[in-house]
């Protein structure tokens, strides 16, 4: 679910609980619109993130220090200067709305108690961290936002502070039962767009879970339901919402294999066949959540350059193959051409100078054909020129048909690099990929001066639940690696079958398997493979006596002529990652 305001309410509810009372110890500036404030309270101490990035704003309470700038941003300095060593008095949410208000209780210059409000506005690209007054007025933020940059509202000190209304939406802890069926029934959108465009603090995953809940079909149009209807809705959002008014959420994360594919403080229906992993605080679900997100996002950035001389390369390939083909496909009537010669060597005895054709009996098939001929030139001439045709496109099928197959093994080679950039999930993992693509002469070499990175990534890890070692090879190289160096003669290999995707060695010890060993080492080798996610997915699996890898071949290509083959699903939560 996104960073909404039903997030926003059980993170405030655990602030307010583990916050209130405590004292500001420190206040830092990592980074240009993030702060991070240590607090003491009777519960213990505290690091409390509050980011206003555009990108990725949030807010939960962390164990993890950041570093900060020697010299201490003015924003910063200004809030040590105010309210280093207050009270935080109360962390509250103004209605639903993405906005958490802490009030902050503090001596001032004259030793006079007073009070000030640190805001933060969790709002995309706008969201914000605003300092004020007690009477409401801006003493500065992070951001300033001028009349220039917005015409909504402007967050400058000296201004006052108001929460921006740029849309109609009612709260929905506090709407009854006819205005909310009138302001559904008066949307021109379908029924879950209705609902989050109405109703403060619900996303679009929000909305599609209480039209579910209701059975209702969330993609019809809104204005089309009957008033009954409407008010089945209503009630399910009301007890879709209870936990929010008592503080009973229960904070997890949904994963669809290994990849977070959403959170949520509430229990979602929507992703019930996703494996589900609950958390004691909605800040360490949060913690988790981001960490996973930008570990994936950022070696997706890393990887980027790759990617793209990857798909290059393939694109061009692809349409070289195809192209190969098609001049493959041309030659086939060579033969015709060679039928054409012998037929005028055997009858073109009798027939006439000048001739356009002839017909003969053509005695592989016992038809009777029509040869053309070229008047122009003596008969058997034309024997000789069809025998030419003949050899010329023999001589091409021979060089196509080997080209075909050299192109048809690069398209396979960059599908598995490809499939190799998926699995990477550090940045040591690109290096080994990097030095693939520069043996293959993708990747201009770096030159002799230049000193080689050290290669730290190491195969997947995994112990089977009877006890079994089984590693899975992460790209090309490794794959090699594993099968050839690791591997014993007795161990087992598996592979998707006509797949790019990894080796997987199970080391055996020299013992007989057992068949829940074989079914995980499948399942690993169908997750780690270009059809991941599929209902269910053919693997090889064969003793690794029995895999060769041909001379000259590609990296992380073997042959292998017995094997056996089971249909297995990809999901690999339950098998234990070492």
């Amino acid at each position: 679910m996104a960073f909404d305001g039903i997030t926003i309410a059980c993170i405030a509810h655990e602030l307010q609980e583990h916050l209130t009372g405590g004292r500001i110890t420190k206040i830092a500036q990592p980074e240009a619109d993030e702060l991070l404030l240590t607090i003491k309270s009777k519960k213990g101490i505290y690091r409390l993130l509050l980011s206003a990035s555009a990108s990725l704003p949030l807010v939960y309470l962390t164990e993890r220090n950041k570093p900060s700038p020697l010299t201490a941003p003015n924003f910063c300095m200004l809030l040590r200067k105010h309210i280093n060593g207050g009270r935080i008095l109360s962390v509250r949410q103004p209605s639903l709305e993405r906005i958490l208000k802490f009030e902050i209780e503090h001596l001032d210059e004259m030793g006079d108690l007073c009070r000030k409000y640190l805001i933060i506005e969790i709002m995309g690209k706008h969201s914000n961290i605003i300092f004020c007054s007690d009477t409401g007025q801006i003493i500065d933020s992070i951001k300033h936002v001028s009349a220039q940059m917005s015409s909504v509202r402007e967050v400058l000190p000296g201004r006052e502070y108001f929460i921006p209304a740029t849309q109609e939406k009612a709260n929905p802890l506090d709407i009854t039962e006819n205005p909310f069926t009138d302001l559904i029934s008066k949307k021109n959108a379908k029924l879950s767009t209705a609902l989050y465009t109405s109703l403060t603090g619900l996303s679009p995953v929000a909305a599609e879970e209480i039209c579910a809940l209701s059975s209702l079909d969330s993609d019809r149009g809104a204005s089309s339901y009957e008033q009954e209807e409407l008010i089945h809705l209503y009630r399910t959002l009301v007890r879709f919402l209870e936990p929010l008014k008592a503080g009973d959420y229960e904070p997890a994360i949904y994963y669809r294999e290994k990849t977070p594919i959403e959170f949520s403080c509430l229990p979602l229906t929507l992703y019930s066949n996703c494996r589900q992993e609950a958390f004691p605080s909605v800040s360490e679900m949060l913690e988790q959540y981001y960490a996973e997100k930008n570990t994936l996002t950022r070696i997706r950035q890393k990887s980027t350059d790759l990617r793209r001389i990857v798909q290059t390369a393939l694109e061009r390939n692809i349409k070289k193959y195809d192209l190969q083909a098609k001049q493959l496909k041309d030659t086939e009537k060579r033969e015709k051409y060679r039928v054409y010669g012998e037929l005028i060597n055997t009858y073109g005895y009798n027939v006439e100078a000048g001739s356009k054709s002839f017909e003969a009996l053509n005695y592989y098939t016992n038809e009777n054909i029509t040869i053309p001929l070229d008047p122009q030139i003596p008969v058997q001439e034309n024997a000789r020129k069809y025998f030419d045709k003949y050899g010329k496109l023999k001589r091409t099928c021979e060089a196509v048909t080997k080209l075909l197959q050299e192109t048809g093994s690069e398209i396979e080679h960059l599908r598995s690099v490809q499939t190799a950039l998926d699995i990477a999930l550090q940045e040591e993992d690109l290096v080994q990929i990097r030095e693939e693509l520069m043996e293959s002469g993708y990747i201009k070499k770096r030159n002799p001066g230049n000193k080689r990175p050290k290669i730290t990534s190491k195969p997947f890890h995994y112990l089977s639940a009877d006890g079994y070692h089984m590693f899975v090879g992460k790209n090309n190289l490794q794959n090699d690696e594993l099968t050839f160096q690791t591997a014993r003669g007795n161990d087992w290999w598996f592979h998707a079958k006509g797949a790019p995707g990894s080796h997987v060695i199970v080391q055996t010890n020299g013992e007989e398997l057992p068949d829940r060993t074989f079914e995980e080492a499948a399942r690993l080798a169908a997750y780690y493979s270009s059809n991941r996610g599929a209902d269910k997915i053919e693997i090889d699996y064969v003793e690794k006596k029995h895999v060769k890898k041909p001379n000259g071949a590609k990296p992380g290509f073997v042959v292998y002529y017995t094997n056996y083959s089971m249909m297995i699903d990809s999901d690999i939560s339950n098998i234990r990652q070492v």
